[in-house]
């Protein structure tokens, strides 16, 4: 009677024991999974810097195609063009308003453009971050910066703090 009353209760504590030791590893596991960033978008309208970095898909079978028996592999003769020279910004063509400098975006998100120096003013587009503008002017209360895209002629208000000036060269 002894033995199968201790048969019970081992069986319960190592019953216990699986149970315990499975919903830890299921959360561990799921915590690690909820841990790792997913991939950054790239949208139509990034610059091609950014669709640059962006990380290619791979096949699961990996890279290369498999071929078929009876299908050959040609080269293109378009594979070996040559490089071409990627379009550079033009410089605007309103010369640069006394006391307006060139600087650069700080702020990591990028910022919105505005057509007023409030926050209520409508959205007119937005500035990737470390995108060139020329400050042309600031609010009064110099809580707004007014900007010029560089290589545009789109102007618009931003938030005072968010540029760095840049030395110009």
């Amino acid at each position: 009677m002894l033995s199968g009353f201790t048969k019970f209760i081992l069986g319960f504590f190592l019953a216990i024991a699986v149970l315990v030791g499975g919903g830890g590893a299921i959360a561990l596991y799921f915590m690690n999974r909820t841990g790792i960033a997913p991939a950054k978008p790239i949208y139509s309208n990034d610059s091609p810097s950014v669709k640059a970095q962006a990380p290619k898909k791979t096949e699961p079978g990996g890279s290369k195609p498999a071929l078929t028996p009876g299908t050959s592999t040609q080269s293109s003769p378009s594979s070996t063009s040559t490089p071409t020279e990627s379009p550079k910004a033009t410089p605007s063509s309103k010369p640069l308003p006394a006391g307006a400098y060139q600087g650069r975006v700080s702020w990591a998100e990028g910022l919105s453009l505005r057509s007023q120096p409030n926050q209520e003013a409508e959205k007119i587009g937005g500035v990737a971050f470390n995108q060139k503008i020329i400050i042309l002017s600031e609010s009064e209360d110099k809580a707004w910066q007014k900007i010029r895209l560089e290589g545009s002629e789109q102007e618009g208000w931003v938030k005072a703090g968010n540029t760095e000036k840049v030395d110009e060269q």
